[in-house]
């Protein structure tokens, strides 16, 4: 299973990058807001990412409400770098700009997906990747990790005429992780912290602590 990063916060993704284990971005408008950026300034903070992310996926987001305000933002996003990927909800609309982008090769990630049915229209409208939610189910008391499982089954057992990768996202937790990789999820999306998370374990920081007061003993020997 490879690693997005989910923001837009450009020192969170050079340390990731850093790391080596990122396999690409994914950011929307309400991220980069976190970031106190100006709506103004989003197609030229795109463009930063991409270059800290060279030849590696950078999911930008339409928020145009039409399946033809979907395509010209999708036209002038993926102008920006070779490496930049179209958000796109799943919707009626959604489906028809990812239909037509498609013809055009332009990459589409079709986003908030719920359900089985809804992944298998996006894959079938030409979506490249394909991203259901996981935290989302569980704030509702529902299991996203089950829902997940399921959207994979079903996009790994037929043949769409194009590559479609899962994207697991809303992932919020370690645990999250381990159970999207366990899925069969092509891809999980998570926040900085996250990431942090899933390095950390208590036995390995006790560990290194053992191993940091037994090598200190070697030196006062």
């Amino acid at each position: 299973m490879k690693f997005f990063l989910d923001t837009a916060d450009l020192d969170e993704i050079r340390e990731a990058v850093s790391w080596g284990v990122i396999a690409g971005v994914t950011t929307n408008q309400t991220l980069f807001a976190k970031t106190g950026g100006k709506l103004a300034d989003f197609e030229g903070h795109i463009g930063k990412i991409c270059e800290l992310c060279p030849g590696l996926p950078v999911s930008a987001e339409s928020c145009a409400e039409t399946a033809e305000g979907m395509i010209e933002d999708a036209r002038r996003l993926a102008a920006i770098a070779d490496n930049v990927v179209i958000k796109l909800p799943v919707s009626p609309e959604g489906l028809a700009a990812t239909h037509a982008l498609a013809q055009e090769g332009i990459a589409v990630n079709m986003t908030l997906v719920f359900t089985v049915p809804q992944a298998l229209l996006a894959a079938r409208a030409g979506a490249r990747y394909v991203s259901p939610f996981v935290g989302r189910f569980d704030d509702i008391a529902e299991d996203g990790v089950a829902q997940l499982a399921q959207v994979c089954d079903a996009i790994h057992g037929y043949d769409f005429g194009h590559e479609v990768e899962i994207i697991g996202a809303s992932i919020r937790t370690a645990h999250h992780v381990a159970e999207a990789a366990l899925a069969g999820c092509d891809i999980a999306t998570v926040p900085f912290n996250t990431l942090k998370k899933a390095v950390q374990h208590p036995l390995t920081e006790r560990g290194l602590a053992l191993f940091m007061e037994d090598w200190k003993k070697v030196e006062q020997a």
